[in-house]
């Protein structure tokens, strides 16, 4: 197990610390633990989505703060687990391809601190159908609202890993989408996309066979993410040359609000 890509993956990801023991040399990433990083990126995505679901289970039914109350407090928890990164190359990246300037001008665009008016109403946007979606799926019961919000925490994440396979370039010759660009094989995502739809339709499988009731979105769900997150990537690799530490911030949270969105669809438990 490349651990140096693991602990890369942790700390980019995440506000969790990881460093070295002592006695340990960290040095500077290689390809090899960029690729790794990536690679493990779903597996990060999960343990965020197991402590959201605990706080939106925790705020939900023993302290009563009901499931829209809940649904807040949970998408604000993922906001500072990732140090609210995703969102800010959300902004950044709805602000670039806006613009409709060049790739150079647009990326320039992109690197400034500011947010544009576009980008403001973007993360508005985003947040609003992230706690509305998930309020709903919790409202549901049986469970639906951790689980939409474990698949889409997954799905993000995922999204990432297909991001970075090879054959998708960097857009810039430096940054976080220079190191990672191209780095993953593409047997990866796709064998880590086929498990996570598998436990998706699993999960549907044992809680109707367990008289609850997940809903036939949830594997649709984590399709319908991984689509839009392709489709805007796509476009990002079209219109800029390639990706960036703020497309891939973007992706994450794109997949997010769709995986929540068509997982909350569907009849009441």
């Amino acid at each position: 197990m490349n651990v140096a890509g693991l602990r890369l993956s942790v700390t980019l990801l995440t506000v969790i610390p990881w460093r070295p023991r002592p006695g340990e040399e960290l040095a500077a990433p290689s390809r090899a633990d960029a690729a790794a990083a990536m690679a493990w990126a779903p597996a990060v995505g999960l343990l965020l989505g197991v402590v959201a679901a605990a706080v939106l289970l925790g705020a939900d039914h023993p302290l009563g703060a009901g499931p829209l109350t809940a649904a807040g407090l949970a998408t604000g928890v993922l906001a500072l687990l990732t140090r609210g990164l995703h969102l800010d190359g959300l902004a950044d990246l709805a602000d670039g391809l806006a613009s409709a300037q060049p790739a150079p001008a647009a990326l320039d665009i992109m690197r400034k601190s500011d947010i544009g008016p576009l980008g403001t109403v973007t993360l508005i946007m985003t947040l609003l159908l992230q706690v509305a979606a998930l309020s709903h799926a919790e409202a549901a019961g049986s469970g639906r609202g951790p689980a939409a919000l474990i698949a889409a925490t997954v799905t993000s994440r995922l999204a990432l890993t297909w991001a970075c396979r090879r054959g998708v370039p960097a857009a810039r010759p430096d940054g976080l989408g220079a190191l990672v660009a191209g780095s993953v094989r593409p047997a990866v995502p796709a064998a880590v996309t086929a498990v996570t739809l598998a436990a998706a339709a699993a999960a549907v499988v044992i809680s109707a066979t367990a008289g609850g009731s997940l809903g036939w979105t949830l594997p649709l769900a984590v399709a319908a993410g991984l689509g839009a997150a392709l489709a805007v990537r796509r476009h990002a690799v079209r219109r800029l040359g390639g990706i960036t530490g703020d497309v891939l911030g973007a992706l994450a949270e794109i997949a997010v609000t769709v995986t929540l969105v068509v997982a909350s669809m569907g009849p009441a438990a």
